[in-house]
């Protein structure tokens, strides 16, 4: 049989055509002859009203009668109105009242589920009819493979009258274990292949968003580097540990005790490792300008690798107390500590150029585990001038910026100038006195004052 008759439009009997054209016929007969009524209508009302005698009376009682009829026609409407029913209006006697679609509406909660399923047949589909049973709607899922299972990671909305008890019971009872819940939010909806090129592309402009960009990949975890000599380790995942190799032969580990990784999430770590390693160190090229109360107009920047020679001339030109405060001791090792402070892989260090080309102060922003470390050093003649307070507020909307809710400051405890530049923060900190090293930190996601943008434009590339 040929498939091509399922599809083709019947033809037409002649019996059907035939009746058409009449249908066709009687229809324009009626249309003319309704021409001719209204011409005729016409013809006579102008005779009337030209020739007759009470022709303006007979056009005025039209107008009445039109006007009439618009205001019967108004109070009508307003009495018996043609639209639904509001929400609040009662159902008419002997009627049931219709539910809207609003009506019996819950509140909902967004969460994220990772669980352990048998490599089988149907798993996933026994955990989606037991999340569906409890009114679980799944707004996207991913799938990690095991060698000898499956990891599933689901974004859900759930009633929010749902606790974390019940949903976990929920999917442990389809065969579910290892399982883990935590709340999310709107960001996290985003679905992974745009999440993990929106940290690509971040990666790749400057090299300080690395750690950033692992810890916005895998939420909150511990980041720590080593150096080639004691990178004794094996890459790879064990557990809840995540080895990476370095080109250079250092080693980034990363620990997340709450939540195992898996093998695809090492392959994505190890994909923005080696794209930091093949792009090399790279700086953002930003700046803004900064005019302090003493007229001097200086330049905030960041710093790069290349800097190394004036930020050396800088710590010359500054008293052994100041270098004490800073590095906590004589400085002896300024080669190597600068070395470490202005690659943009372990943080991002901002300088300060005076209107001579001169730099005349550093901040470093460091990333250090879970969080991340401030250390400012101005140079003695540009001291009590607020550099140091606009400084650490720069620094703080970047750690802001970059996902850490506080950052931490250590000194000695004697430093009452480190100490009052970081009150002007405005946010609540905490004090941990040891052997006479103060360790400061700030919460800055309980500020009262909003950080100003460290940068007035988006980086130059």
């Amino acid at each position: 049989m040929d498939d091509s008759s399922r599809t083709r439009p019947a033809t037409p009997s002649r019996a059907q055509r035939r009746g058409t054209r009449q249908h066709r016929w009687r229809r324009d007969t009626v249309e003319l002859a309704a021409v001719f009524l209204a011409v005729a209508s016409a013809d006579l009302v102008a005779n009337v009203v030209v020739h007759g005698h009470d022709g303006p009376v007979l056009l005025a009682a039209s107008a009445a009668a039109l006007l009439a009829t618009a205001l019967f026609h108004s109070w009508w409407a307003h009495r018996h109105p043609h639209g639904p029913p509001s929400p609040d209006t009662p159902a008419p006697p002997g009627e049931a009242a219709v539910s809207g679609p609003l009506d019996g509406f819950e509140a909902t909660a967004l969460w994220r589920i990772r669980t352990t399923v048998e490599d089988a047949p149907g798993s996933l589909g026994r955990i989606c009819t037991a999340l569906a049973a409890q009114g679980v709607n799944i707004v996207s899922m991913q799938a990690h493979p095991l060698p000898t299972g499956a990891v599933d990671e689901f974004f859900v909305r759930a009633p929010q009258s749902l606790s974390r008890a019940e949903l976990t019971a929920a999917v442990a009872a389809a065969g579910g274990h290892d399982i883990w819940t935590d709340q999310a939010d709107a960001h996290d909806l985003v679905d992974a292949p745009t999440h993990v090129l929106a940290l690509a592309t971040r990666t790749a402009l400057d090299a300080a968003e690395l750690p950033v960009a692992l810890r916005q990949l895998f939420g909150r975890c511990a980041i720590r580097q080593y150096p080639a000599a004691g990178a004794s380790a094996v890459a790879g995942v064990d557990g809840h540990v995540m080895r990476l190799p370095v080109p250079s032969g250092d080693l980034i580990e990363l620990s997340r005790p709450h939540l195992p990784f898996t093998p695809t999430e090492f392959a994505r770590a190890q994909a923005l490792v080696e794209l930091d390693s093949l792009l090399g160190p790279r700086v953002p090229k930003v700046e803004a300008r900064l005019t302090l109360p003493a007229g001097a107009d200086l330049t905030v920047r960041r710093a790069e690798p290349a800097d190394k020679a004036a930020a050396l001339e800088m710590h010359h030109r500054c008293s052994p107390d100041t270098l004490r405060k800073r590095y906590h001791g004589p400085v002896r090792d300024a080669d190597r500590y600068l070395d470490h402070l202005l690659d943009p892989r372990h943080g991002q260090t901002l300088a300060v150029e005076s209107a001579d080309g001169r730099i005349v102060a550093l901040a470093h922003l460091l990333w250090d585990d879970e969080g991340a470390e401030v250390a400012l050093l101005v140079e003695d003649d540009w001291q009590r001038r607020g550099l140091g307070v606009d400084l650490l507020r720069r620094m703080a909307a970047l750690a802001l910026e970059a996902g850490l809710p506080t950052v931490y400051a250590v000194t000695h405890a004697s430093n009452s100038g480190l100490i009052a530049t970081m009150r002007r923060l405005s946010a609540p900190l905490d004090y941990q006195v040891e052997d006479g090293t103060l360790v400061i930190t700030a919460h800055l996601a309980e500020a009262t004052e909003q950080l100003p943008t460290p940068w007035p434009t988006r980086p130059r590339r």
